[in-house]
């Protein structure tokens, strides 16, 4: 029996257009218990935008999540034999893992997707941040930058570890103007701003974090049907499931170290979702792991041939 790791996408893998054919096929979640869980039109978001109103931390998250959970769920029966060994996502896509896994429903789900995008729209309005992505950097090199910074009063944080040479800081906006103007002093070659609201995974999201407190408590988690590996910890998840995604809004995305661990339990992983940025990740971290991408309907039975043929080989 092969052996499969799934990987959910995070914020950025949202384009206009993306998850037609789902709508098509869900319109009990994806338009009824969507449009009254969120109160206005997942699929005119999705399927009309404009760029910039898909690309809002508030719609981008949930968009990602529902369509996300879909696939997923429309993956399910053509992967009977298949062992599903463990999952992880990035950022927002650990709560996709997390309902793949049956840890969350996917109302529930949605309901806390939903408080955490708008959450931390809210936290990044409140005074100007962003992120970086840092060239020519490994973990030390982004550490040692940030360091110097806060030794000045400054705030400037590891946010995410993505994958080999994707290295993310994520700060106020004088603090990334001064990374960019310093790097080659830490042996970096650039700084590369990012198109984001705000200062993810860093303590600009305490605000955030706080407003999803409340959120989580009320939910019910239940128990995975298997592993989902969190971000902050790039091990499993306990039982202290809403602690854990509380943290993550202030804490580091080991997003790499997540796949490594994963990679040494598996035959192959498969994305879930829309586009493929999570998979090209996980190419770069793994490159001897074969990845197979199930981001539409009509790859489905595709994905389930290259698992066949792999198994063979």
């Amino acid at each position: 029996m092969p052996r499969v790791g799934l990987l959910f996408p995070g914020q950025g893998a949202q384009f206009v257009g993306m998850g037609a054919e789902l709508f098509d096929a869900r319109p009990d979640l994806l338009i009824e218990t969507a449009d009254a869980v969120l109160g206005w039109s997942l699929r005119d978001v999705c399927l009309e935008g404009p760029e910039e109103r898909l690309t809002a931390t508030e719609h981008a998250q949930p968009a990602l999540y529902a369509l996300s959970y879909v696939l997923w769920e429309a993956l399910q029966p053509t992967l009977d034999g298949v062992e599903v060994s463990a999952a992880a996502g990035h950022s927002l896509g650990e709560y996709t893992a997390l309902a793949a896994a049956g840890v969350l429903g996917f109302e529930d789900g949605l309901r806390l997707v939903a408080e955490r995008g708008q959450a931390m729209a809210d936290a990044a309005a409140l005074e100007p941040s962003g992120m970086a992505a840092l060239i020519g950097a490994d973990e030390s090199m982004a550490e040692a930058i940030c360091a110097a910074r806060r030794a000045e009063g400054g705030r400037l944080w590891v946010a995410n570890l993505n994958a080999p040479g994707q290295v993310v800081v994520a700060g106020g906006t004088e603090d990334l103007a001064w990374a960019a103007e310093h790097v080659r002093d830490h042996g970096i070659r650039r700084a590369i701003p990012l198109k984001v609201a705000g200062a993810f995974h860093t303590p600009f999201m305490a605000p955030a974090a706080e407003r999803l407190a409340g959120a989580v408590g009320s939910v019910s988690f239940g128990q995975p049907a298997f592993p989902v590996f969190a971000n902050t910890s790039a091990t499993p998840h306990d039982d202290e499931v809403a602690a854990g995604l509380v943290a993550q809004l202030t804490g580091q995305v080991r997003f790499e170290a997540s796949v490594r661990a994963i990679a040494g339990k598996i035959d192959a992983l498969i994305h879930v979702g829309p586009g493929d940025v999570t998979a090209g990740m996980a190419k770069r971290i793994s490159p001897d792991t074969p990845i197979h991408v199930a981001n539409e309907l009509g790859v489905l039975a595709h994905v389930r041939a290259a698992l066949e043929e792999q198994e063979s080989a």
